[in-house]
This record gives C-alpha cells, structure tokens and sequence, in this order.
C-alpha cells in the first residue's frame, strides 16, 4: 500500500458507535463478524456410531463448474477427524424452523456425537454422510482437498449429490437466529 493512502486511512476517525481496535486480536475479530448475518447450515460426517457434525454459517458454494463447496471446521472440534477419517461431509442448509438442529449441533446441553442427531429423520446419499430430511438443501460432498492454517482447516469437497427443498432459510447475526424468506 503506498504511504500516501496508508496515511489517508490512519486518519479517518471511525463513526458515532463504531469502536475501533488498533491491534487485531480474536475477540475484535469473533466481534466484527458477528455483525454479518450468515445462512446456517449443519456439517454432518461419519457412519453409525462415529457420526458426528457441527453448526457453521462458514459453508459456501466455491465453484459450479465443477461443482464444489468449501467448508471451514476448528481443528479442535470433534467434526474434525471424523471429516477426516471418512474423507466426506453433507453441508445441511437449515430453514427457518430448524434452530433446535442448529442449537443440537452446536453443542447447546453439552450434546455430542451421535446424541446431536436425536429428533430429526436423516438418510444418506452417495457418500454416506447423513442427510437432514426436512433441510432446504442437503449437498453431498467428497473431499477434495484440506488446507490447514492456523486454528482451522479449510475443507474443498466434490459435489457428488444434491437434494433441495423449499422455505425461509435460517439465518446468524450478532449471537441471534433469525429467517430470511422472499
């Protein structure tokens, strides 16, 4: 960056309500995010009694051509060797009546493993990974490739099947669940 927009930047003064960090730290990071809304999905992984899986609003579509999606999952999460291990996930997008799955899976109650499956029908398609049958969307990946930096590991996944609803999605803000509909 050249010296004379570096100091153009240092000089603009953050606006009423706004707080500014001059040292980025994680919970200045964990804080600036919360205020992006992010659809919820349910990352599933495993078979039987090794299944296991995660709530992110970090799984997105990284090309179409070929179909492929991209994941972040912490390395310390239990979803982690089990994607591993079985080199395949489901990205299971939520719709708007499904926090309690997203609230499973996300540990709320201290639930693990196979327990956070509890309540709910799912299935399987090509990969094995299970399937949420009432999602708006269940997309059935492979893995491709793994990246791992720092805390994370960043999970490309082959599409290798595909199964769509219909509804209001279930959306993340600021520590909240909401739904986003048309």
């Amino acid at each position: 960056m050249n010296l004379a927009l570096r100091n153009s930047i240092n000089r603009i003064a953050p606006t009423q309500g706004q707080t500014f960090v001059h040292v980025a730290d994680q919970e200045a990071l964990k804080s600036a995010m919360r205020r992006m809304s992010g659809g919820v999905s349910v990352i599933t992984a495993g078979v039987g009694d090794e299944r296991t899986g995660a709530t992110v609003t970090s799984a997105t579509a990284l090309s179409v051509d070929p179909p492929t999606m991209i994941v972040s999952i912490n390395r310390s999460s239990s979803s982690w060797p089990v994607i591993s291990r079985y080199r395949h996930f489901c990205v299971n997008i939520l719709s708007a009546e499904q926090q309690d799955v997203a609230e499973r899976f996300a540990g709320k109650g201290g639930l693990k493993g196979t327990e956070r499956y509890d309540g709910a029908e799912w299935f399987t398609l090509a990969s094995g990974a299970s399937v949420l049958r009432s999602a708006l969307a269940g997309i059935d990946c492979e893995v491709d490739e793994v990246i791992e930096r720092h805390s994370h590991a960043i999970i490309l996944g082959r599409v290798v099947s595909i199964v769509a609803g219909d509804g209001p999605s279930l959306v993340y803000s600021n520590g909240r669940y909401g739904r986003f509909s048309l």
